[in-house]
């Protein structure tokens, strides 16, 4: 089915001439829209799998990807031979990108701490690498290597035991060279062809194939999404990093940034998938005019142009009164990337703390931070940078305390632990501090 022509003029804005009804409907996310259908269809591919197990995973695979696939498991032998085919260029690029992203986590690295609180008590903080993790790649419309490198890196440096890599195949039952050549420069060994909801469901619950994992990590769409939501809410589920959904891009400009380059990073974006959002907060009406034509021109240009058109859809570019009005609507909604392209970006930069990433500046496109700058490019998106942030290595992580505690220390402590037990009612609590101090006695 063709797409329909896209009117960006349709999709111009000037908030101010808004309702607040009209502005909050504008950045509502589009997946978001249909979260109750999303939401009931993940809940029946969960059970079937929890029911069912490789024989569901199977059968869904079957249906949305690969329809003569029988084995979930891609052993070695087959990567090896897929990894083979890979040209040397997309290596070295694979592989550049890797020591970007392994020095920025690098020094990420944890460092367990010793507090001596009073004389005789000491307290510590240690770190913990998780025995078992999922990483989820996202397939379908796009190969995505850089976000096995993502994923893959961090948990490779935390040590974790145990690694595994989920990634829908193709329709001849494949997974891409470049994403196998990503996936054994992080060490990973353990890969099985197997996307969507049903993914998420054989990590969180194990199969027959796949033993389940104490946390799943990666993006997705907006059933990935909701399955990875519903497995962190169930207690024999498993924890998850964030809701990571589709992609978004909100760039904030002024009449000195470049529209060619405004346009550019708006279709990075868009170009992800059709449930992506994009959009431009800009103080000036005839910009937003010049990155229009931008857009329409270089979407003539992309072989993703149909799936971007439909993002465009469900994006806006908005005019707003100045660039602390820009500062306030992006607050409130949160974005995964923001681009700051203005004078003096770094200043405004500052004011922008409820985003997944920033990019600042004109010569730092967000794709910059999909592949190689070395940050991690799994963000919160739905809002969630409100309050999660981005991926990173402490992610791959437990923090766990100790305390050991001297007679004399506990001595010191007995007046205040004693007291405080008294006060909320919990004798055996001050017992278990001042019988010891009788026994020593």
């Amino acid at each position: 089915m063709p797409v329909p022509a896209l009117d960006l003029q349709q999709r111009t804005f000037n908030w101010s001439q808004l309702t607040t009804a009209e502005q909050m409907a504008l950045l509502q996310r589009p997946a978001q829209a249909v979260q109750n259908d999303v939401q009931a269809t993940v809940a029946d591919i969960l059970t079937k799998v929890r029911q069912q197990g490789d024989a569901a995973v199977l059968a869904y695979t079957q249906q949305f990807d690969c329809p003569q696939l029988d084995d979930l498991r891609y052993d070695s032998t087959a990567i090896a031979a897929r990894v083979a085919t890979l040209d040397d260029t997309s290596k070295a690029a694979i592989a550049q990108a890797y020591d970007t992203i392994r020095a920025f986590h690098q020094a990420q690295q944890p460092q367990n701490l010793q507090v001596t609180t009073v004389p005789g008590v000491t307290c510590e903080l240690r770190y913990a690498a998780l025995d078992a993790v999922g990483l989820y790649i996202p397939g379908g419309t796009a190969v995505l290597p850089s976000t096995a490198l993502m994923l893959g890196v961090p948990a490779q440096l935390a040590g974790c035991n145990r690694v595994v890599l989920v990634s829908p195949p193709d329709t001849d039952g494949e997974l891409a060279p470049a994403l196998l050549y990503a996936a054994q420069l992080c060490g990973i060994t353990e890969v099985y062809r197997c996307g969507g909801a049903q993914a998420i469901a054989a990590l969180a619950y194990g199969t027959d194939s796949i033993a389940p994992v104490r946390k799943i990590f990666g993006p997705g769409n907006s059933f990935v999404t909701a399955a990875k939501q519903a497995v962190a809410q169930d207690p024999n589920g498993a924890a998850i990093d964030m809701p990571a959904g589709p992609s978004e891009l909100l760039v904030i400009a002024d009449a000195q940034a470049n529209p060619a380059f405004v346009a550019a990073d708006l279709l990075s974006q868009a170009e992800h998938g059709a449930d992506s959002q994009v959009l431009l907060l800009a103080t000036e009406a005839s910009f937003i005019a010049r990155v229009r034509a931008q857009i329409e021109l270089q979407l003539e240009q992309l072989p993703r142009a149909d799936i971007a058109r439909q993002a465009l859809a469900n994006s806006a570019l908005i005019e707003v009164e100045s660039l602390q009005q820009a500062v306030a609507i992006s607050q409130a909604y949160a974005p995964e990337h923001l681009s700051v392209q203005t004078e003096q970006a770094d200043q405004l930069a500052e004011q922008l703390t409820l985003v997944g990433s920033l990019f600042i500046g004109p010569y730092t496109p967000e794709a910059g931070g999909d592949y190689a700058t070395g940050t991690n490019h799994v963000l919160p998106t739905y809002g969630m940078a409100a309050t999660y942030g981005s991926l990173g290595l402490l992610d791959f992580y437990r923090r766990y305390t100790s305390q050991t505690v001297t007679r004399s220390g506990l001595q010191q402590l007995a007046p205040a632990i004693t007291q405080l037990a008294t006060l909320e009612g919990l004798d055996a609590h001050a017992r278990a501090v001042t019988i010891r101090l009788e026994e020593s006695s």
